[in-house]
């Protein structure tokens, strides 16, 4: 459960990068309101996930998940750019996170 507890709170790690993004600066009340309770629901289930995964695991994880998936997000949403040299450093990072799930035992 502490792997899906971590790709949950990643996922609203993304969720909580987008809403501030379409908050502008804190002005626009709904994507505020999203912002803190995805940021809420985040770290919460983060600590779950830290019961039982090392602090180094969890944390590279679910910044990673953020990273990329806001990087995506970004770019569906967004519109930005989809460089050669952003996508390799998004690969990178994928590359890191599942050597980080590899080393870390259960």
């Amino acid at each position: 459960m502490p792997w899906v507890y971590l790709v949950i709170a990643g996922l609203f790690e993304v969720v909580w990068a987008f809403s501030m993004k379409q908050s502008d600066g804190f002005t626009h009340p709904g994507p505020t309101i999203v912002t803190i309770a995805a940021m809420i629901a985040s770290f919460a289930l983060l600590s779950l996930s830290m019961k039982s995964l090392p602090l180094g695991t969890a944390y590279t994880i679910w910044t990673g998940i953020g990273a990329v998936g806001a990087f995506l997000v970004g770019i569906a949403m967004l519109g930005e750019a989809a460089s050669a040299m952003r996508i390799v450093a998004a690969l990178l990072i994928v590359a890191g996170l599942v050597l980080m799930k590899i080393a870390t035992p259960a």
